[in-house]
């Protein structure tokens, strides 16, 4: 059961759906060759930042899957979801996991390649 607040669950009993971030633009226009290279860094890099790596290995799964598998993976990962673009998300020992929304989705203003 846990500590009141400990569950993913809204007051009213339902669970917090995860959407698509809004919209947002890069400092500097990149290709998407350079997105995957900053979504790699980070997610090499991110466990080190602290929580457990299941949790990690789960929002990565979920960042990188539709909204209704990524939805299924937070849920059955037990992540807490605080901000439902998964920008802030907790495990349930209170850790907090922070995701940059450059690995969530592409910004408004990625250069195509061709």
């Amino acid at each position: 059961m846990g500590c009141a607040g400990s569950s993913h669950s809204k007051p009213d009993g339902t669970v917090k759906k995860i959407r698509m971030p809004k919209p947002w633009k890069h400092p500097q226009p990149i290709t998407r060759t350079q997105l995957i290279q900053l979504r790699d860094e980070f997610w090499d890099t991110a466990p080190h930042y602290g929580g457990r790596k299941e949790i990690w290995d789960a929002l990565r799964a979920a960042a990188e899957a539709d909204l209704s598998l990524a939805q299924a993976i937070v849920d059955s990962a037990g992540v807490i979801v605080q901000s439902s673009d998964l920008t802030v998300c907790y495990d349930e020992r209170g850790a907090k996991y922070e995701l940059p929304k450059y690995v969530l989705s592409e910004p408004t203003n990625m250069i195509r390649e061709s």
